[in-house]
């Protein structure tokens, strides 16, 4: 629960990247037809294999200015997704959008990510196969960059945590803010702001997020942490 609170609301200066450090993690590029995270994920191309991404800085003033617009995709409307709600009980939903989920390897994969008052779900379009449950109890914080990366990462301390990209990113931590004080739990998740945070891609495996301003792009650098 403690792995990243040193990390909130802290600004990392270009300079303060280690420039030698982890093994590189290649990004394998995203299906051009996958909707939902904005032109800039389709063009992303790798920068001499060393997994760098890059956006345009202005390209998400308008998403961050609009309010959280909710259910994408027609939850209600499709028979699959309900039913895979009301098979856990929850049919009240804050969030569901297309996305993006990076696996370990730093493949990308197609999902839909639905917030309800209960849980993160995660489903596979093609298959209609729930992939993931996610308690929001078991939420401890999601972690961003202020920049347009469209990258997030939710830390789920007693699982292992989940880096997705969206252009709604914003939208998505409202809703999970939402979730969170509506819960009877009584707590609200941590929003963690910096351009340098990590997250468990699993219980070995520990990865950066490095996020920089480059001539007008941000330059998205996903790392693997070697053990200390």
């Amino acid at each position: 629960m403690d792995r990243f609170r040193t990390l909130k609301r802290m600004q990392v200066e270009p300079d303060e990247f280690d420039s030698g450090m982890e093994e590189e993690t290649p990004m394998a590029e995203p299906r051009p037809d996958f909707p939902g995270t904005g032109d800039e994920e389709e063009k992303a191309a790798e920068d001499n294999g060393m997994g760098f991404i890059g956006m345009k800085v202005a390209r998400r003033r308008a998403s961050i200015e609009k309010d959280c617009g909710g259910d994408y995709i027609g939850v209600d409307s499709d028979k699959n997704l309900s039913k895979i709600l009301s098979k856990q009980g929850d049919n009240k939903v804050l969030f569901a959008d297309y996305i993006l989920k990076l696996t370990g390897s730093g493949k990308m994969k197609k999902r839909i990510l639905i917030i309800t008052d209960f849980a993160v779900y995660l489903v596979d379009p093609d298959s209609d196969s729930l992939k993931r449950r996610i308690a929001l109890a078991a939420i401890d914080s999601i972690c961003m960059s202020n920049f347009g990366d469209n990258f997030f990462a939710i830390i789920a301390p007693s699982e292992y945590d989940c880096l997705m990209a969206s252009c709604r990113k914003n939208e998505i931590s409202d809703a999970l803010l939402e979730a969170t004080k509506t819960a009877s739990a009584g707590y609200q998740i941590e929003v963690i702001i910096s351009n340098k945070f990590e997250y468990h891609a699993a219980d070995d495996l520990v990865k950066q997020i490095i996020c920089e301003e480059i001539d007008g792009f941000v330059k998205t650098r996903i790392t693997k942490k070697e053990a200390q």
